[in-house]
């Protein structure tokens, strides 16, 4: 048996075969001695054939593929890796853009980096590392960002502590691994300004998945009243004021977010006159919406991060939308999204349209939403499509 190796058992190498880069426990025949959590393992099927590399855990996802051929996972797999996800950035537009210098720089299995996530915030790159093997691999990881992307990477910082498996994560701190930056920096989506602390704030400090629907949202806003729902740091709010909205009210339950949201909106202080901040419980508030909102924004953290939840999340969002949909004025438009993974687009569609039906209104799809192009799919791993969304226009 080769050094480092896992041997599936029959048949179990099939959706290997389909370039799918999770091995699950359950279809694992025998591991090598000595394994340990992290190790980078050859993957054999069961007549020994080699299948690639991965990265080996201890968990349910006991593999994530690196490679699906022989090759060496060293320092230049990695260059060769974060430079192709460069490059893409480069072709959407991204970088060097001369309005938006937020984005995501590497999405994990999207990128064929499955465990990995890289945020760019004007000149930082947040390293957020969801496997021990990814974290392992950190060195060289920054070598490659150092490397690889045309000197825009002036910083790294390394952000795992939150997303690692809690007894390895112990060991772990996060902070500065090349470099160093204030941690509450001013960056520019599209033109606008946000203020993203990446120490303190949530994820990497900025939802970067909502960009091209937050620009969107702009078409729906002027002379409208917007309420935007677990609001965080104010993005659809300060999209919707920028496109002369009348008056976005900013909800969510942290004040913490609040106090994020009304620094953002201070950097415009004659939108800030027509902005509130309401600190409350979405699903407490929405029970007693006014009826007075022309646009309104769904965007709650995801209700089901495994399966076993999933009818419970499904209760969820039909509970929020079915609310939402009921008070909202006539002709209204509704942006909701979902982003459990568990929900796929079928039964969020299914479930939004259960909610209309629950709130005895009529409603039509105006746009299907997903995340964007630097947040890529891959075809092979469906899960890797996991933010789903529905602009909806709600008639009598």
């Amino acid at each position: 048996m080769l050094q480092h190796c896992i041997k599936l058992k029959p048949t179990k190498e099939k959706s290997v075969l389909r370039f799918h880069p999770w091995i699950f426990s359950g279809a694992i025949k025998t591991i090598s001695p000595g394994l340990q959590d992290g190790d980078i393992v050859t993957v054999i099927n069961n007549k020994d054939r080699v299948l690639g590399k991965a990265h080996y855990s201890n968990g349910s996802i006991a593999a994530r593929m690196l490679s699906f051929n022989a090759d060496e996972i060293d320092q230049s797999f990695w260059n060769n890796r974060i430079s192709a996800a460069f490059n893409l950035r480069k072709n959407i537009g991204l970088v060097h853009s001369g309005d938006t210098n937020i984005f995501r720089l590497i999405h994990a299995e999207g990128d064929h980096l499955p465990g990995l996530i890289v945020d760019y915030y004007n000149g930082t790159a947040v390293v957020q590392c969801h496997s021990i093997g990814m974290h392992k691999s950190i060195n060289n990881i920054c070598e490659a960002l150092r490397l690889c992307t045309d000197g825009l990477v002036k910083s790294i910082f390394n952000k795992s502590r939150e997303t690692l498996p809690k007894e390895y994560a112990q060991q772990v701190q996060n902070g500065y691994l090349f470099g160093e930056e204030s941690a509450m920096m001013e960056g520019m989506e599209y033109g606008h300004h946000f203020f993203v602390n990446w120490i303190t704030g949530q994820k990497t400090g900025f939802f970067i998945d909502q960009r091209e629907n937050r620009k969107l949202i702009a078409q729906y806003s002027h002379n409208k009243v917007v309420l935007n729902t677990f609001c965080y740091s104010g993005g659809f709010s300060i999209y919707a004021l920028a496109a002369g909205a009348k008056q976005v009210d900013s909800l969510d339950s942290s004040q913490k977010a609040i106090d994020l949201v009304e620094k953002n909106v201070s950097h415009y202080p004659e939108l800030a006159k027509k902005h509130n901040s309401i600190t409350a419980d979405a699903m407490d508030f929405i029970k007693e919406l006014p009826q007075h909102y022309d646009v309104i924004v769904l965007d709650p953290p995801a209700f089901a991060k495994h399966r076993d939840a999933k009818h419970k999340a499904i209760q969820g969002y039909k509970r929020l939308n079915a609310r939402a949909i009921e008070n909202i004025k006539s002709g209204g438009i509704l942006f909701t999204f979902s982003c459990s993974q568990v929900i796929d687009k079928e039964l969020f569609r299914n479930t939004i349209a259960s909610a209309a039906i629950v709130a005895k209104r009529k409603i039509r799809i105006l746009h299907q939403l997903h995340q964007p192009a630097d947040h890529p799919i891959n075809l092979f791993h469906p899960e890797s499509e996991y933010l789903k969304g529905l602009v909806i226009q709600v008639d009598e």
